[in-house]
């Protein structure tokens, strides 16, 4: 413990989402001790965020504007929609440079333990969009855990009442790793996602 605003710098840190103590400690004291660290810069660039940042009206991702950059694209393909949890998966996915439709962020994903559910997620938004029948496919992209799933199997049965292809990422083994440290569901869903080749 540290005496008065060194420990509430170090506490307002660590709320912050993948930061624990030890970490919030660390930038705490190079904030303190780094002489040429801007804290006024870095206060305005805290302050203007809640000013200018919103989400995008049609897709939800982060943006000064009322559209994001990627819906206002004219070379961006319409019928193509990637539903994802979260803005920074966009971003994961726009690192790929693979895919070149549009997307569409739910905000989370159903988890009945946080009390998280279908109406508490961006998914009447997504049924508004696909409702004048110009999407021809949907790539549902969630998290390939207990709630990714649980979100991507609610998305699939909901869009099968649509005539549109809904396809999910696949998920297996990642580039690198050895087949005797993956876990038995990686393992499966490798085997399920297998391809021809040659």
């Amino acid at each position: 413990m540290y005496e008065g605003i060194v420990q509430d710098l170090i506490d307002e840190l660590g709320r912050l989402p993948g930061i624990g103590p030890k970490s919030a400690q660390r930038i705490a004291f190079h904030i303190v001790q780094t002489e040429h660290f801007d804290v006024t810069r870095l206060a305005e660039i805290l302050l203007t965020i809640r000013d200018k940042v919103r989400f995008c009206e049609i897709c939800g991702n982060v943006s000064e504007e009322a559209t994001c950059s990627i819906c206002r694209d004219p070379r961006r393909d319409p019928a193509l929609i990637c539903v994802v949890e979260e803005a920074k998966d966009v971003v994961a996915i726009e690192r790929t440079r693979e895919f070149r439709g549009l997307y569409h962020v739910l905000g989370g994903a159903i988890s009945p333990i946080d009390g998280v559910g279908p109406d508490e997620l961006r998914i009447r938004q997504l049924m508004q969009r696909l409702a004048d029948g110009s999407v021809q496919e949907v790539i549902i992209a969630t998290d390939p855990n207990l709630e990714g799933e649980a979100t991507a199997t609610y998305l699939s049965r909901l869009l099968t009442t649509l005539e549109i292809k809904v396809t999910r990422l696949a998920s297996g083994l990642p580039v690198g790793g050895d087949l005797e440290y993956a876990d038995e569901v990686t393992l499966g869903r490798a085997f399920e996602g297998r391809r021809v080749v040659g």
